[in-house]
């Protein structure tokens, strides 16, 4: 086991919460907690399990029992037919994911970000979502290979799933089903993941911010979150909002009408339930006010009621 990790791991979940539980453990308390190491109970034998081995093993350990499992990171945006440079990561998860973050720095701009006067990395937050997701919840006993592909229009990963349902996810259908739940739950003591759900509303958040397109997650035998790019896209958020609290046909908004625009813009298959709900308002006044915004010309419904979504339409369309 890669037990030299240990201390790093310690302060990433102390930076995280200063007083930890595993700011005072000794190393095997501190395995025993993250439910790395216990007994088998048929056996009675004690050791480390399948997500010890995964987490903290040794590559050579990883391989003995899991052969097949590996990251394949490619840029493909100049040498379509080959690529323009790869990494094989074969190693533990924890550094796994600190070698795939440092190929995404090294090919993805990093947008500038303000946010409640907070400057946000929005490719930080975007590649550390689309990574953890595929490291934590892949299915370990297939023998697909996972892959994390940056291409000139979009970003995306794969990796086998155990799947539960089939088709599009979005934060209004997403129920959450953790995977290999120890692992996840180690990722979230040293703040790489968050609750369950968290990080798809994240996505759905910030990557039309990053490249004016929202993302795809598709669950399936093999799971995948594509990421639309742009680099000549950029988000200015302060003149953003002010276009979001204007008006179509020459009259403002009123502060309902503003809050179920940024709602349905964030979240375009929410139904009137999930707005009034998320804005604090009856179901009714955010039937009148979708009325009011489709008067407006501020958005239009494509697809049925039942299965459909919202589209916010841009001013000079909504003028025109």
């Amino acid at each position: 086991m890669r037990l030299d990790l240990l201390p790093q791991i310690r302060q990433r979940a102390i930076n995280r919460f200063q007083d930890h539980e595993w700011r005072k453990m000794s190393d095997t308390e501190l395995l025993r907690s993250a439910g790395l190491f216990g007994e088998d109970k048929e056996t009675g034998k004690q050791g480390y399990n399948l997500a010890a081995v995964m987490l903290l093993g040794k590559d050579e350990v990883i391989r003995s029992v899991n052969p097949a499992y590996r990251t394949d990171a490619i840029l493909r945006k100049v040498n379509l037919d080959r690529y323009d440079d790869r990494m094989i990561v074969q190693t533990n998860l924890v550094e796994s994911y600190d070698l795939l973050v440092q190929f995404a720095e090294k090919h993805l701009l990093d947008k500038f970000y303000l946010e409640e006067d907070k400057r946000i990395s929005l490719r930080g937050v975007i590649i550390r979502e689309m990574l953890v997701n595929t490291l934590i919840h892949r299915e370990f006993t297939s023998s697909y290979i996972s892959k994390f592909i940056i291409e000139k229009d979009r970003m995306y990963t794969e990796n086998a799933n155990r799947a539960t349902s089939s088709g599009l996810i979005t934060p209004e259908n997403f129920e959450p089903n953790p995977k290999n739940p120890i692992i996840a739950a180690f990722f979230r003591n040293i703040w790489l993941a968050d609750e369950l759900g968290s990080g798809i509303r994240r996505l759905y958040h910030y990557v039309p911010r990053y490249s004016g397109k929202r993302p795809k997650l598709i669950d399936g035998d093999v799971f995948r979150i594509i990421v639309p790019l742009d680099d000549n896209y950029s988000f200015d958020a302060e003149s953003n909002e002010a276009k979001i609290k204007g008006s179509g046909n020459g009259s403002d908004c009123t502060s309902t009408e503003t809050a179920v625009l940024n709602y349905l813009r964030e979240n375009p298959y929410a139904t009137q339930v999930d707005t009034a709900k998320n804005i604090g308002k009856s179901r009714r006044t955010v039937q009148n006010a979708i009325s009011t915004l489709k008067e407006k010309g501020l958005i239009k419904r494509e697809g049925t009621m039942n299965n459909g979504q919202w589209i916010i339409v841009p001013l000079n369309d909504s003028n025109s």
